[in-house]
């Protein structure tokens, strides 16, 4: 992907700061923020290597959890005639409105969902 740095298996995105003529680094999925600067990218890497090792000591210390669970579910608002179309592209293709928003996105993502969504996570007032 674009933009993701991965640094001993934890995935960070990455920006440049105009303002600062820096390059910026932010860790997703952890409980917590941990962010790092660099001019350079080898820079970047290391002060990378260094805000994580900080961050998950100090999960350590105090017995935190550092990655965050993700349950499988969120809330997507839409304009109304974007979820009809959904609706109907999804009945269209056999699928769920669930089960074809999920097929979409990892296709998204360059990836198949990892697990089918069962029938309880969608219901027919759900599609309307």
């Amino acid at each position: 992907m674009k933009n993701i740095m991965t640094i001993n298996g934890h995935p960070a995105v990455i920006n440049y700061d105009p303002d600062l003529e820096m390059f910026r680094g932010e860790f997703i999925g952890l409980n917590g923020g941990a962010d790092f600067y660099a001019s350079d990218i080898v820079g970047l890497r290391h002060e990378g290597e260094q805000s994580l090792e900080i961050f998950l000591e100090e999960c350590r210390r105090r017995g935190v959890e550092p990655r965050k669970r993700f349950s499988g579910r969120f809330v997507l608002r839409l304009p109304a005639d974007t979820h009809e179309a959904a609706t109907l592209a999804a009945a269209a293709h056999g699928e769920s409105l669930n089960q074809w928003a999920a097929r979409i996105l990892g296709s998204a993502l360059d990836r198949p969902p990892s697990k089918p969504p069962g029938p309880h996570c969608w219901t027919p007032d759900a599609a309307t």
